[in-house]
């Protein structure tokens, strides 16, 4: 398994910033209310963004973009005007006809 970083330097201290926050609050609300684990789950998320962020490398990101590699891609772009060939409005123009809804 080759792992190589797929987030930008931006991405990854925006990472770092917000997790290490996240880390802050969950652990000072962990400490008023130790019996709550919300606060716990929600410090192992904040740990995660921040060594997401060390590391540069997100697995959500490379799931999406392995999937996007297994999908086919479309030939030609569908146009929106296609099947409307034969419509033409009272004074002869080409295009949709009047609705009044």
């Amino acid at each position: 398994m080759n792992i190589k970083p797929n987030i930008g330097l931006l991405n990854a201290l925006i990472r770092i910033t917000l997790g290490l926050t996240i880390l802050a609050w969950s652990t000072s609300k962990l400490v008023k209310h130790p019996w709550r684990d919300s606060y716990l789950f929600v410090a192992l998320c904040g740990a995660m963004k921040v060594a997401e962020g060390i590391v540069r490398y997100c697995p959500i990101t490379a799931l999406y973009e392995r999937c996007q590699e297994m999908m086919p891609e479309k030939s030609a772009v569908v146009d929106s005007m296609d099947g409307m060939e034969g419509l033409t409005n009272l004074d002869g123009d080409q295009g949709v006809p009047y609705n009044p809804t």
